[in-house]
């Protein structure tokens, strides 16, 4: 199906296509691009006219360029724009504004990813969802998501995210949302910001970018929560606050935590609801509220609603369950994994090791007669001057001192390395290599493991080593 033709990408962007081409995608990457994609060349680490002629020469319909690359035709397809970036946008708010599709919004210092991807899901049951593929939340991010928005899209979930203040409410008006989501406010980017207020108004102004009589929808459990509140009820038509503390609309009143999934009920304009989720962790099951609340302000079928929210499951690096096999010939000789290795910050943590805590362990199946709790945990990163208490400071967590032993990656995880008490302290290493190649003769049959710590931090190495012990035989708890 034909996305952009280059009469219509030249229409939005006020730019020149040299020929009559038509796209099927658009694509900034010619190694994941697909034949039909129009390339769009940005500047990132390289200038991606740099590439034009590779993508090409792979299929793609066309390039969004700023001027004819060294080495390609004059009369090769393309559009030529002023600047790329700014044709990146142009082509993003024509795709927002060609679509009568119902548009939510999300961010948030944790879970915008995960509850984008429990919205797509749930979304999923009601109609034609398009959503932002992994964390595109950016500059690009955004722009990139709206212009592969199909035509006939009927539901559109757009993840804004941020680093410094005043990127989120221009990528907000961008994406004209009809329902926009805060999940929380937490301690992240404290490098950029004064404050966790500070943050928390960077967050809030997702509202200013609201249709006329749209729908904000907030976190009600935060020390922040009045900020949020505040900003909605000023930017939108409807407010509409989430959590467990009392005078939440969507009010969540029980979590029951099992071995692989979350039952939880919330209360809503009088009504009772009762939903699962197919992974343990009260913080899903509180982000699952507020997907439900997106659903009962879009009219949504309510049992729909909830039949898909118990099909939705994490995915790699963000809290995937995975049973690895040890002995194809025992059965029962089996270790359990959290993979939440994606990203972190303090809240983030904190709710990982919270379902750590709780996840029950096999006992006499190793060479040690009980299981163990177990967290590999890497730097959290962009917290600024407070980064080595915050580090320091998960040893006094509840959920920290119920577990048997916590390893630690990076140079300020080593202030908390340091300040858990001696039967705690695991490894330290300086680097995912190190941990990845020396951690698994420390692990046995029984035991959970988590891991978890910031991207830059390359903890998917140590995933794949605890994957790895399986030989093979790992399994994902959600494709059974």
């Amino acid at each position: 199906m034909t996305l952009w033709t280059g009469a219509e990408a030249a229409k939005a962007t006020g730019g020149r296509a040299t020929t009559d081409w038509a796209a099927t995608g658009v694509s900034i990457d010619t190694r994941t691009l697909q034949p039909g994609d129009l390339f769009v060349a940005l500047k990132a680490a390289r200038d991606g006219h740099d590439f034009v002629a590779q993508a090409l020469e792979k299929g793609a319909a066309a390039a969004l360029v700023s001027r004819v690359p060294e080495g390609v035709a004059e009369d090769a397809p393309l559009l030529i724009v002023d600047d790329v970036q700014t044709g990146l946008e142009a082509l993003g708010r024509a795709g927002r504004a060609r679509t009568e599709a119902r548009v939510v919004a999300i961010t948030g210092s944790v879970g915008k990813t995960s509850t984008k991807e429990m919205l797509r899901t749930v979304l999923g049951a009601h109609g034609r969802v398009h959503a932002a593929e992994a964390s595109y939340n950016n500059h690009w991010g955004v722009p990139l998501t709206l212009a592969r928005m199909p035509r006939d899209t009927e539901f559109a979930v757009i993840e804004i995210g941020m680093n410094h203040p005043g990127e989120i409410a221009p990528l907000s008006r961008m994406a004209r949302p009809h329902v926009a989501l805060v999940t929380i406010v937490a301690p992240a980017h404290l490098e950029a910001f004064e404050s966790i207020d500070g943050i928390a108004h960077e967050k809030a102004s997702i509202f200013d970018g609201l249709e006329p009589g749209g729908v904000a929808i907030w976190n009600g459990d935060l020390p922040t929560s009045g900020i949020l509140q505040a900003r909605a009820e000023e930017m939108a038509g409807i407010s509409v606050s989430f959590g467990e503390a009392e005078g939440c609309d969507m009010r969540v009143t029980s979590v029951r935590a099992q071995d692989a999934c979350s039952v939880a009920q919330a209360a809503f304009s009088g009504g009772e609801m009762l939903y699962k989720i197919d992974a343990p962790g009260r913080h899903f099951a509180i982000n699952g509220a507020a997907v439900l609340a997106v659903c009962e302000v879009l009219d949504l079928d309510r049992a729909l609603s909830l039949a898909a929210m118990g099909r939705w499951h994490p995915g790699a690096g963000r809290g995937a369950h995975v049973t690895i096999q040890l002995d194809a010939a025992d059965p029962s000789a089996t270790l359990a994994l959290f993979d939440d290795a994606y990203n972190a910050n303090p809240a983030s943590v904190a709710a990982a090791l919270a379902v750590l805590a709780a996840a029950p362990v096999q006992n006499d199946v190793g060479r040690v007669s009980r299981g163990r709790r177990v967290a590999v945990l890497g730097d959290m990163k962009e917290l600024g001057p407070t980064g080595p208490e915050l580090h320091a400071g998960l040893a006094r967590l509840e959920a920290t001192q119920a577990l048997t032993k916590v390893h630690c990656v990076g140079p300020l995880m080593r202030h908390l390395h340091e300040a858990l008490p001696e039967h705690q302290r695991g490894m330290w290493s300086e680097t995912s290599d190190e941990m990845a190649v020396h951690l698994p003769r420390h692990l046995d049959a029984g035991d959970v493991v988590m891991v978890k710590g910031s991207l830059s931090m390359g903890l998917a190495r140590v995933v794949d080593a605890i994957r790895n012990m399986g030989d093979g035989n790992a399994r994902d708890e959600a494709e059974g």
